[in-house]
């Protein structure tokens, strides 16, 4: 099972759930996709769209899945990565109206770099990263909450 978690943002993420929905049709992602839609409003033949969900409901799922495809938030990326999970992240991106800036890019690139995710800038390189997913080996998250406070203060800071 695919988990793909939006968050709480209360802007729509109909980009990413639209191409999820393309790449299921043309049988590049053949399991069941459960969807953690939060705000954003979508329907589909394809995938199971919950609105949000509890904690525990959430941890069920994220148990449960293969892997995880996710927006840039950096509480979904920790969540995922705590679990030790093959994840994905798309970030919202303001020109969409999805996010009130581009910090979720930022945020991307810093886990894509430290290697504990498959990082796209954007839904036309999701095909791909499914693709790359399943030999894709993350480096394990070993929390230190200091350093991480740290990184977020310091992207905070520059913006």
């Amino acid at each position: 099972m695919i988990l793909v978690l939006l968050g709480t943002q209360n802007n729509s993420f109909h980009r990413l759930l639209e191409e999820i929905d393309r790449l299921i049709e043309s049988g590049v992602m053949k399991e069941e996709v459960i969807v953690q839609a939060g705000y954003t409003k979508y329907t589909s033949e394809h995938m199971k769209i919950l609105g949000l969900i509890s904690k525990e409901e959430l941890e069920e799922l994220q148990n449960k899945a293969d892997f995880i495809i996710t927006h840039g938030g950096v509480g979904s990326i920790l969540l995922s990565i705590t679990k030790n999970k093959k994840v994905i992240v798309v970030p919202r991106l303001h020109q969409y109206n999805e996010h009130v800036n581009d910090h979720q890019k930022q945020i991307v690139e810093l886990f894509n770099e430290k290697g504990y995710i498959i990082g796209v800038k954007g839904v036309e390189e999701l095909e791909q990263a499914v693709k790359q997913i399943e030999n894709f080996e993350p480096k394990k998250y070993q929390q230190n909450h200091d350093k991480m406070l740290k990184i977020i203060e310091d992207f905070i800071e520059s913006c």
